[in-house]
Parts: structure tokens; C-alpha cells; sequence
């Protein structure tokens, strides 16, 4: 059983980076439940239990929410960025609700062509199980520096 759900979440998370590295951005909420948590915050507040983080979403509304408005109307240098991820780790499995800790490493790419190392961290997730698929319920992407750059523009 460990190792199917394994494999289910393997394939979440690959298609989840895909998504995003690719570009389409208003598919990233069809990875979640309605009702859902999406945050990124730092290590340090993770650590101490703070609540304070640099992105939180409580819906999948509020995440085509962001969506919208990173289309329409934020203002941020056009830039992309191409996630690389280690095995996820399953913390634990319920009947319908499976934990997992993912790290995780993202370059992001500038228009001109630059590079450089943006953040790394963890998924802290929660995805809910429905038969052979699987959505999350709670992503938490815990960075590893306190120091993020401004352009945190585009989900992790």
C-alpha cells in the first residue's frame, strides 16, 4: 500500500512542477480541494510555530485568485522558474488523508537569461486520497534561508 501511494504522489508532485515550470499558471489550482491551505514561509517561523508567512492562500478560490492577479494585475520582472525535487518522504497515511515532506531547489530564470539558485526548502503537504489520484488539502513550503528575494511572484 505505501509504495502505491508513494507513486501517487511522486506523479502529483512531477506533474505539480511541470505546471508551474511550464508556464500555466491557471492550471496550479486544479492541484488542490476547494478547501485547502496554500503558505510559504520561512524555516525560523516554521520552527517556532508563527503563523506570519510571505504567501497564504485558504481556498482554491484564493488561489485563482493569484493566479488572476499575477496575470492581470501585478507588475513583476517576467521570469520562470524550474523546480528540482528529492523522493517524497511519507510521513503518514489515514484512510483518506496521506502526510508528506518533499525538498525541494528552484532556479529562476530571467528574461535575459540569468540564472541563479532562488530558494530551497520543504513541502510540507497533506494531499487527499480519491481512488487512483490524489489532491492536496495543505501545502507548506517551508524556505530554508529567512532571506527571500522581492520576486516571489510565481507559486513554489
Amino acid at each position: 500500500m505505501m509504495q502505491d501511494v508513494f507513486q501517487l504522489i511522486a506523479r502529483a508532485q512531477a506533474e505539480y512542477v511541470r505546471c508551474i515550470d511550464d508556464g500555466d499558471l491557471a492550471g496550479w489550482p486544479d492541484f488542490f480541494v476547494d478547501e485547502c491551505i496554500y503558505k510559504v514561509t520561512t524555516a525560523e517561523n516554521h520552527k517556532r510555530g508563527l503563523e506570519a508567512s510571505l504567501i497564504y492562500a485558504a481556498s482554491r478560490g484564493m488561489l485563482m485568485d493569484r493566479v488572476a492577479s499575477l496575470r492581470d494585475a501585478n507588475i513583476y520582472e517576467r521570469h520562470a522558474y524550474r523546480h528540482l525535487l528529492g523522493q517524497p518522504y511519507i510521513v503518514s497515511e489515514d484512510l483518506d488523508v496521506v502526510r508528506s515532506e518533499t525538498s525541494f531547489m528552484v532556479v529562476r530564470i530571467m528574461r535575459d537569461g540569468t540564472k541563479s539558485l532562488f530558494v530551497t526548502g520543504r513541502y510540507l503537504d497533506a494531499y487527499v486520497r480519491n481512488g487512483n489520484s490524489v489532491r492536496l488539502r495543505e501545502r507548506v513550503a517551508v524556505c530554508d534561508s529567512s532571506r527571500i528575494d522581492t520576486l516571489l511572484a510565481l507559486p513554489l
